[in-house]
């Protein structure tokens, strides 16, 4: 049973709504971020980053900055950038792309169902990451970027779903990386009833985005809890910011890996290794991109090879070493390439698959890296498979769309 909750969002104005809201932090470079916060005196990002433009900067995570975010916040509030809505709501999000399109329900979730196994996880997370988001949270006291989980699709939640976004949306405008964002509240009695109604039906949902956030979040919700000697279980900070897709509309693209050198090997030697294991099929200039699981495309020296592993090297009972990422690591990666930590080995980098295999191409190309791999895809199957066991993917397993942006919709901890 998976437990929902409507909430009073706090969000953008909306003539502002178009400048205010951005995207994660962490996906602009340094120069278009100088440039977002020098030109728009409106983003979101201002709050996360209140001190880039002074000389002397905090360094990250420290009180002194978190206060620093707080303040920008409450400054956005009292300059009326924002407003909160009087009654509690669900918000239904669209996303357009040029080729693909992604609806889903914004939501709070609850931290419970996070330690009892209904919201369920596929990546290890690390403890000191965890206790930095939670003092953030702590500090900061707001969600400003939901949680990406996914749901088995619902027959009755579909059907709410495009019967309101026929509607006129609340909110509805492009950015300038030409994806269009729609709002849409759900806040009739009858609508929010039945949401909540059939998500109680629904055993499970799954973390597709947001491992860390999700786990600093329900950290903080049990430590307040133990601090609360009123504990209802109801308070604010029970419950944290998600959107929720049902399956059919969420992307899954591939994580393909770069490695700068051979080990030490020529060419001619790693393709003999890979030989023991792979079929291979030289490809010359024709790009190949992985046609099944199993089959992987290589880039290597300016020509394009088919590698697919031979079956008796598959491991089909186990969800997560049978996943492409975690073959390439066993067959390929540590034992030729002396690669073993791919979250600490400076000679590997990963590219997502919206890239293409142009991506993989241009790094090799540039001399940056030696080699390239592409991988199949991940499945949703595959995804559920390996929470719904208790197992992880290797890092950069999945490149999970739509992203969602920041400061779109916001949840207080302490006034929703």
């Amino acid at each position: 049973m998976t437990k929902v909750r409507p909430f009073r969002a706090i969000r953008p104005v909306k003539d502002k709504v178009h400048l205010i809201a951005s995207r994660s932090v962490d996906s602009y470079k340094p120069n278009e971020l100088y440039a977002k916060l020098a030109e728009n005196p409106y983003t979101f990002l201002h709050i996360i980053k209140p001190d880039f433009l002074e000389e002397k900067r905090n360094k990250k995570y420290t009180p002194e900055l978190l206060q620093k975010v707080k303040n920008k916040y409450n400054e956005f509030l009292k300059l009326n950038y924002f407003i909160q809505d009087e009654k509690p709501s669900f918000y239904i999000y669209r996303q357009i792309k040029p080729d693909m399109s992604f609806t889903g329900i914004i939501a709070c979730c609850s931290a419970d169902d996070y330690f009892n196994g209904v919201i369920k996880i596929h990546e290890q997370t690390l403890a000191a990451k965890e206790e930095i988001l939670k003092n953030y949270l702590e500090v900061c006291d707001f969600n400003a970027e939901p949680i990406n989980l996914t749901y088995p699709a619902d027959a009755k939640i579909d059907t709410l779903t495009e019967k309101i976004i026929a509607t006129d949306p609340l909110y509805d405008f492009t950015t300038t990386d030409r994806i269009r964002h729609q709002v849409w509240p759900v806040n009739k009695k009858e609508h929010i009833k039945l949401i909540e109604k059939r998500f109680k039906k629904i055993p499970a949902v799954y973390i597709a985005d947001g491992h860390h956030r999700t786990a600093s979040s329900a950290l903080l919700a049990k430590e307040k809890k133990e601090k609360n000697k009123k504990h209802t279980g109801e308070e604010g900070y029970n419950f944290f910011l998600s959107i929720l897709f049902p399956d059919h509309e969420l992307k899954i693209f591939d994580y393909n890996r770069v490695v700068k050198d051979l080990n030490g090997l020529s060419d001619k030697d790693f393709l003999k290794k890979l030989s023991e294991k792979f079929e291979i099929e030289l490809k010359e200039k024709e790009m190949h991109r992985p046609k099944k699981l199993h089959n992987f495309s290589m880039y290597l020296s300016g020509n394009w090879y088919s590698l697919t592993l031979k079956k008796s090297f598959i491991h089909k009972k186990d969800p997560a070493a049978s996943l492409d990422a975690s073959l390439l690591s066993e067959h390929v990666l540590s034992p030729i390439l002396n690669i073993h930590d791919l979250r600490t080995d400076k000679r590997i980098g990963f590219v997502n698959g919206l890239k293409g295999m142009e991506g993989l191409k241009a790094e090799v190309d540039s001399g940056r890296m030696k080699v390239a791999f592409g991988l199949y895809p991940v499945t949703m199957k595959q995804l559920k498979e390996v929470a719904d066991a208790g197992a992880v993917m290797p890092p950069k397993s999945t490149w999970i769309e739509p992203k969602l942006r920041s400061g779109l919709i916001i949840y207080s901890l302490t006034n929703p």
